[in-house]
C-alpha cells in the first residue's frame, strides 16, 4: 500500500505560460505519463506537494494519485526544484500497476567504515555509483541498498553482485558493474613501499 496520497486536479493551461499561471495559483504543475492513455497535465497544491516531498518517500516510490473519486498507483520519476529557493516547480508521474516490474534507480549507502582495515590504514572509499538501477515490483521498491564495509582491505572492489538484493528484485544492468573500491592514498602507498624496502633489506642481511 502506498504511503503517500497526492490529490490532483487536471489543468487546462499547458506550456510555459500555463505552468507559471498554475504556480501563481499556489499549485505545482506536473504531467502524468505512461500506460495506455496519453499524457495529462495535472497540478497539486504546493503545501501538499512539499509535505509529500519532505517525507523523502515521494521520488522513486509508489504513490496513490487521487482525482475526485478516482485513484491509481503512480511512480514519481522526476521533480524539478527552483535553483535558488529549492521550491518544487514541476514533476513527472508515471502510471503503473501496483505489482508491475519497473526500472528504478535506488541509492547505495555504506556502513561500518570503522570495521574496514583498509580504511583504518588510510585508504579511501571511492564510490563509483551512488545509485544502482534495479528491476523491482512497484510496491516493493527498496528505499536503499546497504553495503557492509567490514573486513575490506585496500584494493578490494565492491560489485553489484556483492550486494544482497531483496527477493524478487534484480539488477537492471546486464553486467557486474563496480559500485565502489577501497583505494590507497599516496601517503599509504609510500608507507607500503618503505615497509617493503625494509623487509627486502632485512631478508638480504639475514641471507
Amino acid at each position: 500500500m502506498a504511503e503517500i496520497v497526492l490529490n490532483v486536479q487536471v489543468r487546462t493551461g499547458t506550456g510555459t505560460g500555463g505552468a507559471r499561471a498554475t504556480r501563481r495559483s499556489g499549485l505545482v504543475p506536473g504531467v502524468l505519463y505512461g500506460g495506455k492513455q496519453g499524457p495529462v497535465s495535472i497540478a497539486v497544491r504546493s503545501n501538499e506537494f512539499r509535505k509529500a516531498l519532505y517525507t523523502g518517500k515521494l521520488l522513486g516510490h509508489l504513490v496513490t494519485l487521487k482525482n475526485g473519486a478516482e485513484s491509481q498507483p503512480v511512480i514519481a520519476k522526476d521533480i524539478q526544484l527552483h535553483p535558488v529557493t529549492d521550491e518544487p516547480v514541476h514533476f513527472d508521474l508515471y502510471r503503473v500497476d501496483a505489482h508491475q516490474l519497473i526500472k528504478i534507480a535506488v541509492p547505495v549507502h555504506f556502513k561500518n567504515h570503522e570495521e574496514s582495515p583498509g580504511l583504518k590504514r588510510g585508504g579511501a572509499l571511492n564510490i563509483v555509483r551512488h545509485d544502482v538501477e534495479l528491476m523491482a515490483p512497484a510496491d516493493q521498491i527498496p528505499e536503499e541498498l546497504v553495503v557492509d564495509l567490514t573486513g575490506l582491505e585496500i584494493g578490494d572492489t565492491i560489485r553489484i553482485s556483492d550486494i544482497a538484493l531483496p527477493a524478487g528484485i534484480e539488477s537492471a544492468i546486464d553486467r557486474d558493474v563496480v559500485v565502489a573500491t577501497v583505494a590507497g592514498s599516496s601517503a599509504q602507498a609510500s608507507e607500503d613501499a618503505a615497509a617493503d624496502g625494509e623487509t627486502a633489506a632485512t631478508d638480504a642481511e639475514e641471507s
